[in-house]
């Protein structure tokens, strides 16, 4: 009676721990996620950097940053 009490603890466990380690794929979602909002935070960048006036050293200088990082990350000079 206590080696069936003993097996079916042991199979329960194994099942719940099957069950919690269940996670693939959950740092692609991750990556994806990240990359959304880099692309909406450079997106509002670009927005606000064309509504300046005046004055815009600043916010060229950062739209000039960003594409030559962009470039230089695809081989352009």
């Amino acid at each position: 009676m206590m080696y069936e009490l003993f097996g079916l603890a042991a199979a329960t466990a194994g099942r719940a721990r099957t069950a919690l380690a269940a996670d693939r794929g959950q740092g692609t979602v991750e990556y994806v996620g990240l990359i959304l909002l880099m692309a909406v935070v450079l997106a509002a960048l670009v927005a606000a950097a064309g509504s300046f006036t005046g004055d815009d050293a600043i916010p060229s200088a950062i739209v000039d940053k960003i594409e030559g990082a962009v470039k230089g990350v695809g081989g352009e000079k």
